[in-house]
């Protein structure tokens, strides 16, 4: 599993940090994907992060 922000759209609110920091982190005032796959035991929290993102920048494949 990844996930991918589109930058275009992040408003930087550090939820998605919050919800998984393991895959998130805050790169100036955006989130960026930290790592290219998701740990299996955080994939959860990861589609958590994605379902509670306010404009919905972040995509899980």
């Amino acid at each position: 599993m990844k996930a991918v922000i589109d930058k275009d759209v992040c408003i930087g609110c550090g939820l998605c940090v919050n919800d998984c920091p393991e895959v998130f982190e805050m790169a100036a005032d955006k989130a960026i994907v930290k790592v290219d796959v998701v740990p299996a035991d955080k994939e959860e929290a990861c589609k958590t992060a994605a379902a509670n993102c306010p404009v919905q920048c972040i995509k899980v494949e």
